[in-house]
């Protein structure tokens, strides 16, 4: 997704920055006897990233129905750069997809565009800079899009999106379906629409795969928000990382763990151990296994501290 260009980029010069792109108040929503979304606040501030976390079925999808007026809120309000949306100014400056985007399969993503710029009303014109944008360029852009594969439906998606040079933007899990390279340049992507000045809420069910570039997180679980605040104080709340140690004689390491500050190990299972600890106390703990002639046969991180920090406020487990 090669990116840069002054028409996709620069969304918001000579726009207002000085209020929030989106206030979220008390927002809830409920399904017969599910209550997806349980009085939510959500703040995204011009020019930032806002991480919304949360294991599958945590109300992140309905969350984001909310927010573009998919659905009505139960109770709650939202305001978009300082105003309610109104049917008559509609959602301006925002846009966005929630779950898988969908298009009519017999068109290209060039035809695609081309449509969606005309029932907006809108200019044509950057469509092939977006194309290039998200990686559909080439022989991709004319290919119908009903063989397209999930994630160049999500990069489309995306392009769509940006059709409308919008200010905020919300993205329901955009990096499903792409591959690691895929899944990267999406992320780049996002970095520099908000080094632009636009604000992105970004949702995922994984936090090592988008905490890079996250400014702000908000994690949900059972429909409640269980986290709020910046990504620099998530790193400094969350507890050590998680190692999934194999020994020559667990039993053996597991009893030396005890007599080590700053490692907090159990048995994994059958066979292995899991380990908590810090760097420094990991180093010290690995020297004093091999000082007792306990071979260390497998070293692998299970989660990441903030990996770790997630699993905990959402009662998830390290797989």
């Amino acid at each position: 997704m090669p990116c840069g260009s002054n028409l996709v980029f620069g969304f918001v010069e000579g726009r207002e920055t000085d209020v929030a792109a989106l206030v979220g108040r008390g927002l809830s929503k409920r399904f017969g006897s599910v209550l997806a979304v349980d009085g939510v606040d959500l703040r995204v501030e011009p020019g930032t990233v806002r991480g919304l976390l949360g294991p599958n079925g945590a109300g992140k999808t309905t969350l984001l129905r909310l927010l573009l007026g998919l659905v009505r809120p139960d109770a709650g309000e939202i305001e978009f750069f300082g105003r309610r949306p109104s049917l008559a100014a509609g959602l301006d400056g925002v846009a966005g997809f929630v779950e898988e985007p969908r298009f009519y399969p017999y068109l290209s993503a060039r035809q695609t565009l081309a449509l969606f710029a005309e029932l907006d009303g809108g200019d044509a014109s950057p469509v092939d800079e977006l194309l290039d944008v998200v990686g559909l360029d080439g022989k991709a852009a004319d290919r119908r899009v009903g063989g397209y594969s999930t994630g160049m439906r999500q990069r489309l998606g995306l392009a769509t999106a940006l059709l409308g040079r919008p200010r905020l933007l919300l993205l329901d899990e955009p990096t499903t379906g792409l591959d690691p390279t895929g899944a990267s340049e999406m992320r780049d992507v996002v970095r520099r629409l908000a080094a632009d000045g636009v604000a992105v809420v970004l949702s995922s069910h994984d936090m090592g795969a988008v905490s890079d570039i996250c400014s702000t997180i908000t994690i949900l679980a059972s429909g409640r928000v269980v986290w709020d605040g910046s990504i620099e104080r998530l790193q400094a709340e969350a507890p050590a990382a998680e190692y999934r140690v194999e020994t020559s004689d667990d039993p053996k390491a597991l009893a030396l763990s005890a007599s080590h500050p700053g490692v907090r190990a159990t048995a994994d299972g059958t066979a292995g151990l899991l380990v908590s600890a810090e760097r420094d106390p990991l180093d010290r703990f690995v020297l004093a296994l091999a000082g007792e002639g306990i071979a260390v046969r497998k070293l692998a991180e299970v989660a990441s501290p903030v990996e770790a920090m997630f699993l905990a406020l959402t009662g998830g487990t390290a797989s």
